[in-house]
């Protein structure tokens, strides 16, 4: 039977105040996307008021249809190489409005018709963004450019502090065909591939730089099995992962893959105990309303002491 009202423990907090104001107008000036907007996260009203966002570069439009993802998809426009030091510009303007903003997230869309451009644009980000803000940490959420090493070595010349990659979900469900609310078939990640996102982490923690931390997350509820969650958990264990999130998948709309099951708080700190006890990852951060970036900055802090452990 699937689930269709949330629990009472998935609350999130209603977007307002003068920091979620000023966020939305500098996005805008700037022509600048975020994915708190575009996949339209639970948190945006925790973090937008506190000051802080997570940029999605690449434009708006995704090449790629996951079954779980809002941001729109289609055929990728043109790349926009000023976009770079716009992004700096707007991470100048939340550094010197909140002095305790250290640590930054940047993230994109997938490119498929672009995969090498776009990890130049990447790269390119990383070091406008650190030309204006030496100061702050950038970790960057990046996509598996379908395995292609050449476009990740353009993002690890730049140096991030952390490489994240999610896994999302486990191998089985990555091709699976579900029946949506809205009667058409959707899967997970029916462009995508396990193990083009496990060489991606793997790479990253062998071939980054000393003290770059490797990051992955994945989202429950959308039909696997605990062994399956146990197995992909040893798996980003085997690729070098630094930090693991795990987070309560969240039906978009009714155009998207339904939610299996709602899982209890309990079980969510049951899985963070076993990756970390017993698997051997050094930091999960496991919920049912964690996300890849919601409080990152806070995971890196945790981790200052196991970088390439």
């Amino acid at each position: 039977m699937r689930n269709t009202g949330k629990p009472g423990w998935i609350k999130a907090q209603l977007p307002k105040g003068p920091n979620y104001t000023h966020l939305k107008n500098l996005m805008r000036t700037l022509n600048l996307h975020t994915v708190c907007e575009e996949a339209r996260c639970p948190n945006i009203g925790e973090c937008w008021g506190a000051g802080t966002l997570t940029f999605m570069i690449l434009g708006d439009t995704c090449t790629r249809s996951c079954g779980f993802c809002h941001v729109k998809t289609g055929k990728g426009g043109e790349l926009d190489w000023n976009e770079p030091q716009r992004v700096a510009e707007a991470v100048k303007d939340l550094t010197l409005n909140n002095a305790y903003i250290t640590h930054i997230v940047i993230t994109s869309v997938n490119r498929d018709d672009r995969n090498y451009e776009s990890a130049r644009i990447f790269a390119e980000t990383i070091r406008r963004v650190r030309t204006e803000n030496p100061s702050v940490k950038i970790e960057v959420l990046i996509p598996d450019f379908k395995g292609d090493s050449n476009a990740l070595g353009e993002i690890l010349g730049a140096r991030p502090d952390v490489l994240n990659h999610n896994i999302e979900t486990v191998p089985r469900l990555y091709r699976y065909p579900q029946l949506t609310p809205s009667g058409g078939r959707r899967s997970v990640r029916p462009q995508a591939n396990y193990d083009w996102s496990l060489k991606v982490l793997a790479e990253g923690k062998e071939l980054g730089h000393e003290g770059m931390l490797t990051k992955s997350g994945i989202m429950v509820g959308l039909g696997e099995e605990m062994d399956e969650v146990i197995e992909t958990l040893g798996d980003l264990k085997k690729a070098g992962c630094d930090i693991v999130t795990i987070g309560q998948y969240l039906q978009p709309t009714n155009e998207h893959l339904p939610v299996s099951k709602f899982y209890h708080p309990m079980e969510f700190e049951s899985l963070k105990t076993y990756g970390e006890s017993i698997i051997g990852i050094p930091h999960v951060e496991s919920g049912p309303l964690v996300r890849s970036s919601y409080h990152a900055e806070k995971q890196v802090a945790k981790m200052s002491g196991h970088a390439l452990s």
